[in-house]
């Protein structure tokens, strides 16, 4: 069974306002991880359904550089969204990174967008009508 998704972070109080208010996940957890000098918290929807999101701050990382979209080993994460007009909307007013306007791959298929966390981490909107 898969159970969560772990992706790291540079600054673990922003990501967390950032999957908490802004994409509606409820923090579950947070604890330091003394033996690798870490701070990990996990999230999940506030259904508590579907797999969980872990955010990983360590502190001894020095750089922390997302690679050109090409270069990506970890491609993205993907939430579902009830109205993509007014969510592009809501992250446009508050500066996040749109790097795909909404679009379908299909005449009937669902809305799709993509946009970043405050990391870089690429995310997929999905609007399922």
């Amino acid at each position: 069974m898969f159970t969560h998704t772990s992706i790291r972070t540079s600054n673990m109080d922003r990501s967390i306002d950032f999957y908490t208010r802004i994409m509606g996940l409820k923090l579950l957890s947070r604890r330091e991880i003394p033996q690798n000098n870490a701070e990990i918290a996990f999230l999940q929807d506030s259904e508590g359904k579907g797999a969980k999101l872990e955010l990983t701050f360590y502190r001894n990382q020095k750089k922390f550089i997302q690679a050109e979209y090409e270069d990506r080993l970890f491609d993205h994460l993907a939430f579902e969204v009830k109205n993509m007009e007014e969510t592009i909307s809501m992250l446009r007013k508050q500066k996040f990174t749109i790097t795909d306007e909404p679009f379908r791959l299909s005449p009937t298929g669902p809305l799709i967008a993509f946009i970043e966390d405050p990391d870089g981490t690429l995310i997929e909107l999905i609007e399922r009508k």
